[in-house]
């Protein structure tokens, strides 16, 4: 928006996006949109010129504008979409912190104890696929109350991954996965909860049947304890419209 405030509009813009991301939470690509009322006899911003002004007054911060799109005046870039897709970035092979790589900090979560087996968390997903009361996968929060936990997850994948530089440090016994989920809308930390029942199923503290019923209890209160998995390995990767 400050940005936004050198176009001299005349009239006050103000964006509207898509998703909120928790504190240490990424986005690889992030939608919103903004209303432009330019003074009298000035065009409309063609879609580059908005672009370009926008970026060049973004330099200083860790933000760019990818590309910009007219749409009609009944677009909202929260409402009308679709899904969203987050991944979430799991790093095996790490028996202590300083053994992350310098270029992966805060861009991963690298669980202790020795390796997961992906097999049994591939097993425990597919229980959150669908529709469902995902109250258990919720942190409560001052609106919790006046929304609903039914969401639908419309995919979760995960896969094998390369690494940021990877190819620099084939000789260590490092492994990149991804946890891919993609839903219209996700509860309050919803997706780090997941990971982190996921990963407890890999770690063997949880069984996959046990997914299903945190599923099936419906209360914040009986996930377990120290379970949700850190915000670094969290990315919004797109939304779809």
């Amino acid at each position: 928006q400050k940005a936004a405030q050198s176009l001299k509009a005349s009239v006050p813009i103000k964006f509207h996006v898509s998703s909120r991301t928790d504190a240490g939470v990424h986005a690889l690509c992030n939608a919103a949109h903004l209303d432009i009322q330019r003074g009298p006899g000035k065009p409309p911003f063609s879609e580059e010129q908005l672009l370009l002004s926008l970026n060049y007054h973004l330099r200083p911060e860790p933000i760019r504008i990818l590309s910009a799109h007219r749409v009609p005046s009944s677009f909202h870039a929260r409402f009308s979409a679709l899904s969203r897709t987050y991944i979430y970035r799991l790093l095996l092979g790490c028996s202590h912190h300083s053994q992350v790589p310098v270029f992966e900090r805060d861009l991963c979560w690298a669980p202790a104890g020795g390796p997961l087996n992906v097999p049994a968390m591939q097993e425990a997903a597919q229980f959150l696929l669908g529709t469902h009361d995902f109250s258990t996968f919720r942190s409560l929060s001052s609106d919790t109350e006046f929304k609903s936990p039914v969401r639908t997850i419309l995919q979760v994948d995960i896969q094998p991954s390369p690494g940021f530089l990877s190819h620099h440090y084939e000789h260590r016994p490092l492994e990149f996965w991804e946890v891919k989920f993609r839903g219209r809308s996700f509860l309050y930390r919803q997706v780090r909860r997941m990971v982190g029942a996921l990963v407890a199923v890999g770690q063997g503290r949880l069984a996959p049947r046990h997914v299903k019923e945190l599923l099936e209890v419906k209360d914040a209160l009986a996930f377990p304890p120290n379970a949700m998995a850190p915000p670094s390995g969290l990315f919004l990767k797109s939304v779809e419209y």
